[in-house]
């Protein structure tokens, strides 16, 4: 009795000590993660701290970059292959012919690359080459229109010897092509300016015979009346011959200082010089529409290159 008792009691104690290491061990376990969840927090807070410095320092960053430099809205660079490419496709882009056709041409033996008659299919141009049709060199360069809200303060030139802002500084990483403003506008005179290097076009919009529209806002320096309008529509006369409006509106109402003028004429300064010959000072001059195109969602300072359906509609006019 006595020794089933003491088994008993043996048996009860080996039960208990189990029990107690047990416990003992989930308790060294839920110390062990929470030490564990405290290094794995401490070593996150000095991640969260770096990244949200990180972005302090992006944005004060961007605070300062020169509008000039930043990606354009709605101005996706164009991606250029300076590879060689097919004959075919290189007559195509000049303008000579479609593919198909210049497969003919090239099969007749009348094109020639640096010198040497070509009448191999699928053979390659390379950017150097010197390609001829018929005798006669030709340019594959790939046409570009790009239009620009320009802002004050630059002048419409390729170059400055004085080292002034210019237009061109604007539109630079445009396109690889070599692009010229169509028309000009002064260095106070904000709004549309188009730029391309396709010369046709660019004789077009500029010739009085095809008379291209613009549409200007005109802030002047004191209120303007009714007589004073009736003389810029029925034409003002200057010392390069008659200035004539085709319309003029009061664009604010109660402000009659704010006006709409449109016009074709694109002689050098020939809003302020218009309003300079019947008294009144232009204080503010915008170009709010050029050939039919506006700036709309196009901010100050920022270029877009035209749509396809754009580029057809000022060829079609």
């Amino acid at each position: 009795m006595l020794e089933m008792n003491t088994r008993s009691k043996r048996n009860e104690g080996g039960r208990g000590a189990a029990r107690s290491n047990k416990s003992q061990g989930s308790a060294l376990r839920g110390k062990k993660s929470q030490s564990k969840g405290k290094s794995q927090s401490k070593e996150r807070g000095p991640s969260k701290d770096k990244s949200s410095s990180k972005e302090k320092v992006i944005k004060q960053k961007g605070k300062y970059v020169d509008f000039k430099d930043r990606q354009r809205k709605g101005d996706p660079l164009p991606s250029f292959n300076d590879d060689a490419i097919r004959l075919n496709k290189y007559l195509s882009n000049a303008g000579v012919c479609s593919r198909r056709e210049a497969d003919v041409l090239i099969q007749t033996g009348v094109v020639t690359v640096n010198g040497k008659i070509i009448t191999e299919m699928g053979f390659k141009v390379a950017p150097t080459d010197v390609v001829k049709y018929d005798g006669e060199s030709i340019n594959a360069e790939t046409k570009r229109y790009v239009l620009l809200n320009k802002p004050k303060g630059f002048i419409t030139t390729m170059a400055d010897p004085m080292g002034r802002k210019t237009v061109m500084g604007l539109v630079k990483k445009a396109c690889k092509e070599r692009i010229y403003p169509v028309g000009r506008l002064d260095k106070e005179t904000t709004g549309l300016m188009l730029f391309t290097n396709d010369g046709d076009l660019a004789k077009k919009l500029t010739h009085p015979k095809h008379r291209a529209s613009k549409l200007y806002l005109v802030e002047l320096n004191r209120k303007i009346g009714s007589d004073d309008i009736a003389k810029l529509l029925k034409g003002v006369q200057m010392e390069d011959g008659t200035s004539k409006f085709d319309k003029v509106e009061y664009v604010e109402d109660g402000d009659s200082r704010v006006l709409g003028v449109e016009l074709h004429s694109g002689k050098n300064q020939i809003v302020r010089r218009t309003f300079s010959a019947i008294g009144f000072t232009v204080t503010k001059l915008d170009r709010m529409m050029f050939a039919g195109l506006t700036k709309k969602d196009l901010p100050r300072g920022y270029y877009r290159h035209l749509t396809e359906n754009e580029i057809a509609f000022l060829k079609m006019k």
